[in-house]
């Protein structure tokens, strides 16, 4: 079975500008996330790194997307993992309804990976084509 990639989106931002929007914009910018991502990263003393990593997800999404969306359209979970050995599952994108029935209409799966430094944050997309009957 050939896989095939449909696009690779990446984004790199510095984490001290996502401080100032925070500060300067305060409930304004929480907007922009969903609550499932405001939720997992105020478990944190300092959520802004978080936030800055999925900050960098959204926008490495929309450089995969083939049409512009809202920032709350597209969303990073990770899931509790009470059993495994880490608390939570690797981070994966959810989407609004028109964009995942798109998704799955064209067969395309998104991959994300992201991390952080003291200073940046970044995100990886890739849009995989999967083979008709493919799962």
């Amino acid at each position: 079975m050939r896989l095939m990639i449909v696009a690779v989106g990446h984004d790199l931002i510095e984490i001290e500008r996502i401080r100032r929007a925070r500060s300067r914009e305060g409930e304004r910018f929480l907007r922009l996330f969903h609550p499932e991502e405001l939720a997992y990263c105020a478990r944190f003393a300092d959520p802004t790194p978080s936030l800055a990593a999925r900050f960098a997800a959204k926008e490495a999404f929309q450089k995969v997307w083939p049409r512009p969306h809202g920032w709350p359209d597209v969303w990073v979970v990770r899931d509790p993992t009470p059993d495994g050995p880490f608390p939570f599952t690797r981070p994966y994108l959810r989407f609004v309804p028109d964009i995942e029935r798109e998704l799955n209409e064209r067969g395309w799966v998104a991959h994300l990976t992201m991390t952080h430094t003291k200073d940046h944050a970044s995100a990886v997309v890739m849009l995989e084509q999967r083979p008709p009957g493919a799962v």
